[in-house]
Protein backbone atom coordinates (compact mmCIF):
# COMPACT_ATOMS: atom_id res chain seq x y z
CA UNK A 1 0.00 0.00 0.00
CA UNK A 2 0.78 3.79 -0.36
CA UNK A 3 2.72 5.44 2.55
CA UNK A 4 0.55 8.29 3.36
CA UNK A 5 2.43 11.75 3.12
CA UNK A 6 0.95 12.87 5.99
CA UNK A 7 1.01 10.35 8.88
CA UNK A 8 -1.36 11.24 11.67
CA UNK A 9 -2.57 9.42 14.71
CA UNK A 10 -6.63 9.43 15.61
CA UNK A 11 -8.29 8.82 18.53
CA UNK A 12 -9.94 5.06 18.24
CA UNK A 13 -12.76 6.20 20.10
CA UNK A 14 -14.18 9.11 22.18
CA UNK A 15 -13.43 8.21 25.52
CA UNK A 16 -11.34 5.93 25.62
CA UNK A 17 -7.37 5.24 25.82
CA UNK A 18 -5.37 4.58 22.55
CA UNK A 19 -4.63 5.71 19.23
CA UNK A 20 -3.43 4.27 15.96
CA UNK A 21 -1.43 5.68 13.47
CA UNK A 22 -3.57 6.70 10.10
CA UNK A 23 -3.76 4.30 7.44
CA UNK A 24 -6.77 4.38 5.80
CA UNK A 25 -8.86 1.42 2.78
CA UNK A 26 -7.74 3.63 0.45
CA UNK A 27 -5.12 6.63 0.01
CA UNK A 28 -4.75 9.40 -2.47
CA UNK A 29 -1.22 9.70 -3.87
CA UNK A 30 -0.89 12.71 -5.49
CA UNK A 31 1.56 12.68 -8.89
CA UNK A 32 3.02 14.84 -11.42
CA UNK A 33 4.09 12.94 -14.18
CA UNK A 34 6.21 13.60 -16.99
CA UNK A 35 4.36 14.43 -20.49
CA UNK A 36 4.57 12.45 -23.50
CA UNK A 37 6.99 13.76 -26.24
CA UNK A 38 8.24 12.55 -28.97
CA UNK A 39 10.69 10.07 -28.54
CA UNK A 40 8.86 9.21 -24.93
CA UNK A 41 5.62 8.18 -25.98
CA UNK A 42 4.91 5.70 -23.54
CA UNK A 43 1.44 4.61 -23.23
CA UNK A 44 -0.75 6.61 -20.06
CA UNK A 45 -2.30 3.52 -18.63
CA UNK A 46 1.45 2.45 -17.97
CA UNK A 47 2.69 6.31 -17.23
CA UNK A 48 0.69 6.49 -14.62
CA UNK A 49 1.33 2.58 -13.49
CA UNK A 50 5.13 3.43 -13.30
CA UNK A 51 4.45 6.94 -11.13
CA UNK A 52 2.47 4.75 -8.49
CA UNK A 53 4.94 2.31 -8.06
CA UNK A 54 7.89 4.92 -7.54
CA UNK A 55 5.39 6.45 -5.20
CA UNK A 56 5.19 3.26 -3.26
CA UNK A 57 2.46 1.72 -4.14
CA UNK A 58 3.49 -0.94 -5.77
CA UNK A 59 1.69 -2.33 -9.03
CA UNK A 60 -1.54 -1.01 -8.84
CA UNK A 61 -4.71 -2.70 -11.32
CA UNK A 62 -6.10 -0.10 -13.49
CA UNK A 63 -9.77 -0.95 -14.12
CA UNK A 64 -11.26 -0.68 -17.93
CA UNK A 65 -13.50 2.22 -17.16
CA UNK A 66 -10.64 4.72 -15.68
CA UNK A 67 -8.83 3.61 -18.96
CA UNK A 68 -11.02 5.15 -20.59
CA UNK A 69 -10.82 8.04 -19.10
CA UNK A 70 -7.40 8.50 -18.44
CA UNK A 71 -6.26 10.91 -21.50
CA UNK A 72 -8.67 13.37 -20.67
CA UNK A 73 -8.02 13.14 -16.96
CA UNK A 74 -4.22 13.66 -17.11
CA UNK A 75 -4.20 16.53 -19.74
CA UNK A 76 -7.11 18.23 -17.44
CA UNK A 77 -3.80 19.86 -14.97
CA UNK A 78 -1.04 18.97 -17.49
CA UNK A 79 -0.71 15.52 -15.53
CA UNK A 80 -1.09 16.72 -12.14
CA UNK A 81 -2.97 13.86 -11.04
CA UNK A 82 -4.57 12.48 -7.57
CA UNK A 83 -5.31 8.87 -7.81
CA UNK A 84 -6.92 6.61 -5.01
CA UNK A 85 -5.78 3.33 -4.61
CA UNK A 86 -7.40 0.72 -2.69
CA UNK A 87 -6.82 -2.97 -1.61
CA UNK A 88 -7.94 -5.40 -4.14
CA UNK A 89 -8.01 -9.12 -3.79
CA UNK A 90 -4.98 -9.39 -6.04
CA UNK A 91 -3.32 -6.69 -4.50
CA UNK A 92 -3.46 -2.76 -5.01
CA UNK A 93 -6.29 -1.79 -7.35
CA UNK A 94 -6.90 2.29 -8.92
CA UNK A 95 -10.08 3.18 -7.14
CA UNK A 96 -10.53 6.93 -8.77
CA UNK A 97 -8.26 9.41 -10.69
CA UNK A 98 -9.03 12.80 -10.35
CA UNK A 99 -7.42 16.17 -12.08
CA UNK A 100 -4.92 18.30 -9.57
CA UNK A 101 -4.58 17.99 -6.13
CA UNK A 102 -7.58 16.59 -3.80
CA UNK A 103 -5.96 14.72 -1.49
CA UNK A 104 -8.14 17.25 0.73
CA UNK A 105 -11.02 15.58 -0.04
CA UNK A 106 -11.21 11.69 1.15
CA UNK A 107 -13.88 9.87 2.49
CA UNK A 108 -15.28 6.70 3.80
CA UNK A 109 -18.36 4.91 5.25
CA UNK A 110 -18.60 2.69 8.21
CA UNK A 111 -21.91 0.77 8.61
CA UNK A 112 -23.26 -0.87 11.42
CA UNK A 113 -25.78 -3.01 9.33
CA UNK A 114 -28.01 -4.23 11.92
CA UNK A 115 -31.37 -6.46 12.01
CA UNK A 116 -33.56 -3.66 13.13
CA UNK A 117 -31.63 -0.65 12.67
CA UNK A 118 -28.92 0.83 9.17
CA UNK A 119 -26.36 3.31 10.94
CA UNK A 120 -23.87 5.12 8.44
CA UNK A 121 -20.83 6.85 9.40
CA UNK A 122 -19.08 9.39 6.95
CA UNK A 123 -15.69 9.59 7.74
CA UNK A 124 -12.79 12.04 6.78
CA UNK A 125 -10.15 9.64 5.83
CA UNK A 126 -7.63 12.93 6.38
CA UNK A 127 -8.59 13.33 10.18
CA UNK A 128 -10.36 9.83 11.36
CA UNK A 129 -13.20 12.27 12.32
CA UNK A 130 -16.31 11.61 11.64
CA UNK A 131 -18.40 14.45 9.80
CA UNK A 132 -22.01 13.04 9.93
CA UNK A 133 -23.90 10.33 10.71
CA UNK A 134 -27.29 9.19 9.45
CA UNK A 135 -29.75 5.80 11.01
CA UNK A 136 -32.70 4.33 9.61
CA UNK A 137 -34.51 0.82 10.15
CA UNK A 138 -33.35 -1.64 7.48
CA UNK A 139 -36.03 -1.85 4.80
CA UNK A 140 -35.73 -5.86 5.21
CA UNK A 141 -38.11 -5.27 8.71
CA UNK A 142 -41.47 -5.34 6.58
CA UNK A 143 -40.19 -8.41 4.88
CA UNK A 144 -39.41 -10.42 7.98
CA UNK A 145 -39.16 -9.13 11.61
CA UNK A 146 -36.56 -11.88 12.72
CA UNK A 147 -33.40 -13.19 11.04
CA UNK A 148 -34.83 -16.68 10.74
CA UNK A 149 -37.71 -15.35 8.81
CA UNK A 150 -35.37 -13.43 6.31
CA UNK A 151 -32.98 -16.80 5.86
CA UNK A 152 -36.46 -18.59 5.36
CA UNK A 153 -38.01 -16.04 2.28
CA UNK A 154 -34.06 -15.64 1.15
CA UNK A 155 -34.19 -19.12 0.30
CA UNK A 156 -35.92 -18.39 -3.22
CA UNK A 157 -33.90 -16.06 -5.99
CA UNK A 158 -37.14 -14.11 -5.42
CA UNK A 159 -37.10 -13.55 -2.08
CA UNK A 160 -32.83 -13.23 -1.83
CA UNK A 161 -33.60 -10.57 -4.88
CA UNK A 162 -36.20 -8.24 -2.47
CA UNK A 163 -33.73 -8.83 0.92
CA UNK A 164 -30.84 -7.49 -1.01
CA UNK A 165 -32.48 -5.09 -2.21
CA UNK A 166 -34.38 -3.84 0.61
CA UNK A 167 -31.06 -3.57 2.77
CA UNK A 168 -29.15 -1.59 -0.67
CA UNK A 169 -32.17 0.18 -0.72
CA UNK A 170 -31.80 1.48 2.96
CA UNK A 171 -28.40 2.60 3.19
CA UNK A 172 -28.66 4.27 -0.58
CA UNK A 173 -31.22 6.37 1.55
CA UNK A 174 -28.74 6.87 4.28
CA UNK A 175 -25.99 7.32 1.79
CA UNK A 176 -27.58 10.30 -0.05
CA UNK A 177 -28.74 11.56 3.50
CA UNK A 178 -25.25 12.08 4.17
CA UNK A 179 -23.83 13.59 1.14
CA UNK A 180 -26.36 15.90 0.85
CA UNK A 181 -25.91 17.28 4.58
CA UNK A 182 -21.94 17.85 4.41
CA UNK A 183 -21.72 18.65 0.97
CA UNK A 184 -19.96 16.24 -1.21
CA UNK A 185 -19.93 13.93 -4.42
CA UNK A 186 -21.46 10.25 -3.97
CA UNK A 187 -18.06 9.41 -6.14
CA UNK A 188 -15.86 11.17 -3.28
CA UNK A 189 -16.78 7.74 -0.94
CA UNK A 190 -13.78 5.48 -1.90
CA UNK A 191 -14.21 3.05 0.55
CA UNK A 192 -16.85 1.13 3.09
CA UNK A 193 -16.60 -1.12 5.87
CA UNK A 194 -19.55 -2.73 7.33
CA UNK A 195 -20.00 -4.36 11.01
CA UNK A 196 -23.21 -7.02 10.57
CA UNK A 197 -24.03 -10.64 11.78
CA UNK A 198 -23.65 -13.43 9.31
CA UNK A 199 -26.99 -13.35 8.05
CA UNK A 200 -26.94 -9.90 7.33
CA UNK A 201 -23.48 -9.96 5.26
CA UNK A 202 -25.21 -12.91 3.23
CA UNK A 203 -28.21 -10.61 2.41
CA UNK A 204 -26.29 -7.71 1.64
CA UNK A 205 -24.01 -9.47 -0.52
CA UNK A 206 -27.12 -11.34 -2.19
CA UNK A 207 -25.95 -14.73 -1.17
CA UNK A 208 -28.15 -17.41 -0.05
CA UNK A 209 -28.10 -17.56 3.26
CA UNK A 210 -30.62 -20.89 4.20
CA UNK A 211 -27.74 -23.57 5.09
CA UNK A 212 -26.69 -20.56 8.28
CA UNK A 213 -29.84 -22.76 10.48
CA UNK A 214 -29.73 -26.06 9.08
CA UNK A 215 -26.96 -28.60 10.30
CA UNK A 216 -24.19 -28.24 10.30
CA UNK A 217 -24.42 -24.53 10.00
CA UNK A 218 -22.29 -23.42 7.43
CA UNK A 219 -22.40 -19.49 6.29
CA UNK A 220 -21.35 -18.97 2.11
CA UNK A 221 -18.40 -17.38 3.06
CA UNK A 222 -17.06 -15.75 6.47
CA UNK A 223 -14.53 -13.50 5.26
CA UNK A 224 -16.03 -12.15 1.91
CA UNK A 225 -12.37 -9.94 1.34
CA UNK A 226 -12.47 -6.74 -0.83
CA UNK A 227 -15.57 -6.71 -3.09
CA UNK A 228 -16.50 -3.45 -4.82
CA UNK A 229 -19.17 -1.20 -3.94
CA UNK A 230 -21.07 -1.10 -6.95
CA UNK A 231 -21.09 -4.75 -7.29
CA UNK A 232 -24.07 -4.78 -4.90
CA UNK A 233 -25.50 -1.39 -5.94
CA UNK A 234 -23.91 0.95 -3.88
CA UNK A 235 -24.30 4.91 -5.16
CA UNK A 236 -21.46 5.37 -4.15
CA UNK A 237 -17.86 5.23 -6.37
CA UNK A 238 -18.62 1.99 -7.74
CA UNK A 239 -15.24 1.17 -7.76
CA UNK A 240 -15.02 2.10 -3.91
CA UNK A 241 -13.49 -0.49 -1.85
CA UNK A 242 -16.60 -2.52 0.13
CA UNK A 243 -14.90 -4.37 3.22
CA UNK A 244 -17.28 -6.47 5.83
CA UNK A 245 -15.82 -7.81 9.09
CA UNK A 246 -15.16 -11.22 9.09
CA UNK A 247 -17.43 -13.57 11.28
CA UNK A 248 -16.65 -16.86 12.47
CA UNK A 249 -19.85 -18.64 12.70
CA UNK A 250 -23.31 -18.59 11.49
CA UNK A 251 -24.54 -16.62 14.51
CA UNK A 252 -21.11 -14.85 15.33
CA UNK A 253 -20.61 -12.80 12.65
CA UNK A 254 -18.53 -8.97 12.21
CA UNK A 255 -20.51 -6.77 14.44
CA UNK A 256 -19.12 -9.56 17.65
CA UNK A 257 -15.41 -9.20 16.08
CA UNK A 258 -15.79 -5.58 16.02
CA UNK A 259 -17.22 -5.76 19.87
CA UNK A 260 -13.97 -7.66 20.65
CA UNK A 261 -11.57 -5.31 18.76
CA UNK A 262 -12.79 -1.71 20.36
CA UNK A 263 -13.35 -3.78 23.97
CA UNK A 264 -9.92 -4.80 23.57
CA UNK A 265 -10.09 -8.00 25.74
CA UNK A 266 -8.12 -9.89 23.32
CA UNK A 267 -4.97 -8.15 24.32
CA UNK A 268 -5.79 -8.16 27.72
CA UNK A 269 -3.84 -10.79 30.92
CA UNK A 270 -7.07 -10.94 32.56
CA UNK A 271 -10.31 -12.78 31.30
CA UNK A 272 -13.38 -10.52 29.65
CA UNK A 273 -16.59 -11.38 28.87
CA UNK A 274 -18.63 -9.50 26.26
CA UNK A 275 -22.49 -9.71 24.92
CA UNK A 276 -24.40 -7.94 22.59
CA UNK A 277 -27.83 -8.79 23.09
CA UNK A 278 -29.94 -8.08 19.84
CA UNK A 279 -32.15 -10.01 17.50
CA UNK A 280 -29.42 -12.78 18.65
CA UNK A 281 -27.62 -12.93 21.80
CA UNK A 282 -23.84 -13.06 20.87
CA UNK A 283 -21.02 -13.68 23.21
CA UNK A 284 -17.69 -13.88 23.36
CA UNK A 285 -14.81 -15.17 26.30
CA UNK A 286 -11.49 -14.85 27.13
CA UNK A 287 -8.17 -12.97 27.08
CA UNK A 288 -5.34 -12.39 25.32
CA UNK A 289 -4.41 -15.74 25.48
CA UNK A 290 -7.83 -17.48 23.93
CA UNK A 291 -10.99 -16.31 23.14
CA UNK A 292 -14.30 -18.31 22.91
CA UNK A 293 -17.66 -17.82 21.50
CA UNK A 294 -21.42 -18.60 20.91
CA UNK A 295 -24.60 -17.19 20.43
CA UNK A 296 -28.34 -17.95 20.50
CA UNK A 297 -31.77 -16.50 19.22
CA UNK A 298 -33.09 -13.70 21.69
CA UNK A 299 -33.76 -10.63 19.93
CA UNK A 300 -37.94 -10.57 19.07
CA UNK A 301 -38.98 -10.34 23.29
CA UNK A 302 -36.78 -7.32 23.30
CA UNK A 303 -37.33 -5.12 20.54
CA UNK A 304 -41.15 -5.26 20.99
CA UNK A 305 -41.54 -7.78 17.84
CA UNK A 306 -43.64 -10.00 20.34
CA UNK A 307 -44.93 -7.66 23.34
CA UNK A 308 -48.57 -7.13 23.37
CA UNK A 309 -47.93 -3.46 23.51
CA UNK A 310 -44.61 -3.79 22.31
CA UNK A 311 -42.53 -1.29 19.81
CA UNK A 312 -39.37 -0.48 18.61
CA UNK A 313 -37.08 1.78 20.36
CA UNK A 314 -38.81 5.21 19.00
CA UNK A 315 -40.54 8.27 19.83
CA UNK A 316 -43.29 7.46 22.83
CA UNK A 317 -41.74 4.15 23.31
CA UNK A 318 -41.53 3.58 27.32
CA UNK A 319 -37.95 3.35 27.74
CA UNK A 320 -37.59 3.13 31.50
CA UNK A 321 -39.66 2.19 34.07
CA UNK A 322 -40.26 2.04 38.53
CA UNK A 323 -42.73 0.77 40.47
CA UNK A 324 -43.74 1.87 44.37
CA UNK A 325 -43.10 -1.29 46.83
CA UNK A 326 -45.66 0.18 48.49
CA UNK A 327 -48.83 1.70 46.41
CA UNK A 328 -47.72 0.07 43.17
CA UNK A 329 -47.98 3.23 41.29
CA UNK A 330 -46.14 3.48 37.92
CA UNK A 331 -43.62 6.02 36.88
CA UNK A 332 -42.14 5.71 33.53
CA UNK A 333 -40.80 7.83 30.92
CA UNK A 334 -40.93 7.53 27.30
CA UNK A 335 -38.41 8.62 24.28
CA UNK A 336 -38.21 12.10 23.00
CA UNK A 337 -40.33 12.67 26.09
CA UNK A 338 -43.77 11.99 23.85
CA UNK A 339 -47.58 10.63 24.77
CA UNK A 340 -46.86 7.23 25.57
CA UNK A 341 -47.78 4.83 22.22
CA UNK A 342 -46.01 1.54 23.38
CA UNK A 343 -42.79 -0.30 25.46
CA UNK A 344 -39.80 -1.02 23.84
CA UNK A 345 -37.01 -3.21 25.33
CA UNK A 346 -35.23 -1.55 27.76
CA UNK A 347 -38.88 -0.34 29.23
CA UNK A 348 -39.81 -4.20 29.31
CA UNK A 349 -36.74 -5.12 31.23
CA UNK A 350 -37.41 -2.62 33.98
CA UNK A 351 -41.00 -3.69 34.06
CA UNK A 352 -39.62 -7.38 34.63
CA UNK A 353 -37.29 -6.14 37.40
CA UNK A 354 -39.97 -4.14 39.03
CA UNK A 355 -42.45 -6.58 39.33
CA UNK A 356 -40.20 -9.06 40.73
CA UNK A 357 -39.02 -6.73 43.54
CA UNK A 358 -42.00 -6.02 44.30
CA UNK A 359 -43.67 -9.05 44.76
CA UNK A 360 -46.02 -8.54 41.26
CA UNK A 361 -44.65 -12.01 39.91
CA UNK A 362 -42.62 -14.95 41.50
CA UNK A 363 -39.60 -15.88 40.51
CA UNK A 364 -40.82 -18.39 38.05
CA UNK A 365 -42.37 -14.90 35.94
CA UNK A 366 -46.28 -15.97 37.21
CA UNK A 367 -48.29 -12.39 38.70
CA UNK A 368 -48.94 -13.70 42.28
CA UNK A 369 -52.24 -12.66 42.11
CA UNK A 370 -53.62 -14.98 39.09
CA UNK A 371 -54.04 -11.59 36.72
CA UNK A 372 -53.14 -11.97 33.05
CA UNK A 373 -51.67 -8.09 32.71
CA UNK A 374 -50.45 -5.40 34.57
CA UNK A 375 -50.80 -1.59 32.78
CA UNK A 376 -47.97 0.26 32.73
CA UNK A 377 -49.85 3.25 31.03
CA UNK A 378 -53.68 3.74 31.49
CA UNK A 379 -55.56 4.36 28.48
CA UNK A 380 -56.40 7.85 29.32
CA UNK A 381 -52.57 8.80 29.59
CA UNK A 382 -51.63 6.55 26.35
CA UNK A 383 -51.14 8.18 22.64
CA UNK A 384 -54.12 5.60 21.06
CA UNK A 385 -56.03 5.88 24.05
CA UNK A 386 -55.64 2.47 25.25
CA UNK A 387 -54.33 0.81 28.01
CA UNK A 388 -50.48 -0.47 27.18
CA UNK A 389 -49.97 -3.37 29.16
CA UNK A 390 -47.14 -6.26 30.18
CA UNK A 391 -49.42 -9.95 29.77
CA UNK A 392 -48.12 -13.38 31.01
CA UNK A 393 -47.69 -14.13 27.44
CA UNK A 394 -45.25 -11.35 27.22
CA UNK A 395 -43.47 -12.39 30.54
CA UNK A 396 -43.38 -15.90 29.36
CA UNK A 397 -41.71 -15.18 25.97
CA UNK A 398 -39.50 -12.88 27.80
CA UNK A 399 -38.43 -15.67 30.23
CA UNK A 400 -37.75 -18.14 26.93
CA UNK A 401 -35.19 -14.76 26.03
CA UNK A 402 -33.41 -14.89 29.08
CA UNK A 403 -33.49 -18.29 29.58
CA UNK A 404 -31.54 -18.53 26.31
CA UNK A 405 -28.78 -16.25 27.29
CA UNK A 406 -28.60 -17.54 30.72
CA UNK A 407 -27.70 -20.85 29.47
CA UNK A 408 -25.62 -20.06 26.89
CA UNK A 409 -23.14 -17.99 29.20
CA UNK A 410 -23.27 -20.90 31.78
CA UNK A 411 -22.46 -23.22 28.67
CA UNK A 412 -19.63 -20.76 27.54
CA UNK A 413 -18.03 -20.52 30.83
CA UNK A 414 -18.40 -24.14 32.08
CA UNK A 415 -16.59 -25.29 28.73
CA UNK A 416 -13.58 -23.22 29.88
CA UNK A 417 -13.75 -24.07 33.44
CA UNK A 418 -14.06 -20.21 34.24
CA UNK A 419 -16.30 -18.78 36.88
CA UNK A 420 -18.10 -15.23 37.22
CA UNK A 421 -15.35 -14.53 40.01
CA UNK A 422 -12.58 -14.75 37.47
CA UNK A 423 -14.14 -12.01 34.83
CA UNK A 424 -11.74 -8.74 35.46
CA UNK A 425 -14.45 -6.99 32.82
CA UNK A 426 -18.09 -7.69 31.46
CA UNK A 427 -18.98 -5.47 28.38
CA UNK A 428 -21.74 -4.53 27.29
CA UNK A 429 -21.68 -4.27 23.25
CA UNK A 430 -24.25 -2.84 21.19
CA UNK A 431 -26.59 0.13 20.48
CA UNK A 432 -29.41 -2.26 22.82
CA UNK A 433 -26.52 -2.85 25.56
CA UNK A 434 -26.24 0.97 25.81
CA UNK A 435 -29.35 1.75 26.99
CA UNK A 436 -30.71 -1.33 29.19
CA UNK A 437 -30.39 -0.16 32.75
CA UNK A 438 -27.77 -1.98 34.27
CA UNK A 439 -29.39 -2.98 37.87
CA UNK A 440 -32.69 -3.71 35.98
CA UNK A 441 -30.67 -6.43 34.08
CA UNK A 442 -29.11 -7.88 36.66
CA UNK A 443 -32.65 -8.58 39.09
CA UNK A 444 -33.44 -10.56 36.13
CA UNK A 445 -30.58 -11.88 35.28
CA UNK A 446 -29.73 -10.81 31.70
CA UNK A 447 -26.29 -9.76 32.70
CA UNK A 448 -24.58 -11.85 35.51
CA UNK A 449 -24.09 -10.11 38.96
CA UNK A 450 -21.02 -8.45 39.53
CA UNK A 451 -19.05 -5.40 40.83
CA UNK A 452 -20.66 -2.71 38.86
CA UNK A 453 -17.28 -1.22 38.12
CA UNK A 454 -16.32 -4.16 36.16
CA UNK A 455 -19.24 -3.83 33.69
CA UNK A 456 -18.35 -1.76 30.62
CA UNK A 457 -20.95 -0.02 27.88
CA UNK A 458 -18.94 -0.24 25.01
CA UNK A 459 -22.51 1.46 22.73
CA UNK A 460 -22.34 0.64 19.26
CA UNK A 461 -19.56 -0.80 18.51
CA UNK A 462 -19.98 -2.67 15.29
CA UNK A 463 -19.91 0.46 13.75
CA UNK A 464 -17.35 2.08 15.89
CA UNK A 465 -15.24 -1.10 14.88
CA UNK A 466 -16.08 -0.27 11.23
CA UNK A 467 -14.88 2.96 11.65
CA UNK A 468 -11.15 1.88 12.91
CA UNK A 469 -10.87 -0.51 10.10
CA UNK A 470 -11.80 1.91 8.05
CA UNK A 471 -9.25 4.40 9.11
CA UNK A 472 -6.17 1.45 9.72
CA UNK A 473 -5.05 -1.51 7.44
CA UNK A 474 -3.43 -2.16 11.07
CA UNK A 475 -6.89 -2.28 12.27
CA UNK A 476 -8.43 -4.74 9.53
CA UNK A 477 -5.18 -6.90 9.91
CA UNK A 478 -6.31 -6.92 13.83
CA UNK A 479 -9.73 -7.90 13.20
CA UNK A 480 -8.89 -10.59 10.57
CA UNK A 481 -6.63 -12.16 13.43
CA UNK A 482 -9.78 -11.81 15.98
CA UNK A 483 -11.51 -14.21 13.92
CA UNK A 484 -8.96 -16.75 13.12
CA UNK A 485 -8.16 -16.84 16.82
CA UNK A 486 -11.68 -17.72 17.97
CA UNK A 487 -12.92 -21.10 18.88
CA UNK A 488 -16.78 -20.86 17.80
CA UNK A 489 -19.49 -23.12 19.73
CA UNK A 490 -22.58 -24.40 18.13
CA UNK A 491 -25.10 -24.34 20.54
CA UNK A 492 -27.62 -25.60 18.11
CA UNK A 493 -25.96 -28.89 18.81
CA UNK A 494 -24.88 -28.52 22.36
CA UNK A 495 -27.07 -31.05 24.53
CA UNK A 496 -25.41 -29.28 27.45
CA UNK A 497 -27.15 -25.85 26.29
CA UNK A 498 -30.28 -27.47 25.78
CA UNK A 499 -30.56 -29.23 29.74
CA UNK A 500 -29.53 -25.67 31.03
CA UNK A 501 -31.68 -23.64 28.74
CA UNK A 502 -34.91 -25.78 30.37
CA UNK A 503 -33.83 -25.43 33.53
CA UNK A 504 -33.02 -21.62 33.14
CA UNK A 505 -36.20 -19.86 33.35
CA UNK A 506 -36.30 -17.96 36.45
CA UNK A 507 -35.70 -14.53 37.77
CA UNK A 508 -32.76 -13.56 38.18
CA UNK A 509 -31.43 -17.37 37.95
CA UNK A 510 -32.40 -21.35 39.29
CA UNK A 511 -29.66 -20.76 41.90
CA UNK A 512 -29.89 -17.54 43.66
CA UNK A 513 -26.08 -17.83 45.08
CA UNK A 514 -25.09 -16.49 41.83
CA UNK A 515 -27.22 -13.53 41.87
CA UNK A 516 -25.60 -12.43 45.79
CA UNK A 517 -26.91 -8.99 45.22
CA UNK A 518 -30.44 -9.55 43.97
CA UNK A 519 -31.13 -12.14 46.52
CA UNK A 520 -30.45 -9.73 49.19
CA UNK A 521 -32.93 -7.41 47.95
CA UNK A 522 -35.37 -9.77 47.85
CA UNK A 523 -34.96 -11.16 51.15
CA UNK A 524 -34.68 -7.30 52.21
CA UNK A 525 -38.53 -7.20 50.76
CA UNK A 526 -39.41 -10.84 52.34
CA UNK A 527 -39.74 -11.98 48.89
CA UNK A 528 -37.78 -15.03 49.13
CA UNK A 529 -40.29 -17.76 50.76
Amino acid sequence: MVVPARSRMVILKEGAKGQVELDPLTQKVYLTIEPPRLGFNQADTDRLRDALRQAGAGTVAVPLALMGRMADVCREKDWAVTATVGQGEAGPRLVALEPGDTRDRHFGLAVDVGTTTVVAYLVDMNTGETTGTAAGYNGQAPLGEDILTRIYLAATAEGLTRMQEAVVDTLNGLIERLVNRCGISPDEIGAVVVGANSTMVHLLLGLNPKLICREPYTPVVNNPGFLKAGEIGLKINPRAVLYCLPGVGSYVGGDVIAGVLVSGMHRAKEISFLVDIGTNGEMVLGSEDWLVACAGAAGPALEGGVARSGMRAGPGAVEWVRIDPGTRKVSYRTIGDEKPRGICGSGLIDCLAEFLLTGIIDRAGCFRDGRTSFTIVPAAESAAGEDIVVSQLDINNFMRTKGAVNAALETLMESVGVSPADLSRFYAAGAFGMYLDLESSITIGLYPDLPREKMIRLGNSSGEGARQVLLSNGKRLEVEEIARSITYFELNANQEFMNRFVSSKFLPHTNLDYFPTVKAKLAERGLLG
